[in-house]
């Protein structure tokens, strides 16, 4: 169990070493009502975003026509 306590102007929390996380990984807090989740940042996933919106805009869409897809057996 621990308290949170004051960091400079933000709201820190001590992660005991046994969990805790290498110095240089990136963390994401997400809070959820009254639970506060922290995980690491997928990094190939926030380097994917990264990617996809440097790439220039379409000038336009193409719409395409809806394919029918067959049935299969076990669905």
């Amino acid at each position: 169990m621990t308290k949170p306590f004051k960091s400079g102007n933000s709201q820190a929390v001590r992660i005991p070493a046994d969990i805790a996380f290498d110095m240089d990984t990136e963390l994401l807090v997400t809070r959820t009502g009254d639970e506060v989740t922290i995980r690491p940042v997928r990094q190939n996933l926030v380097r994917l975003v990264e990617e996809l919106r440097s790439l220039p805009k379409p000038s336009e869409v193409e719409k395409r026509e809806a394919i029918e897809l067959p049935d299969r057996d076990g669905d």
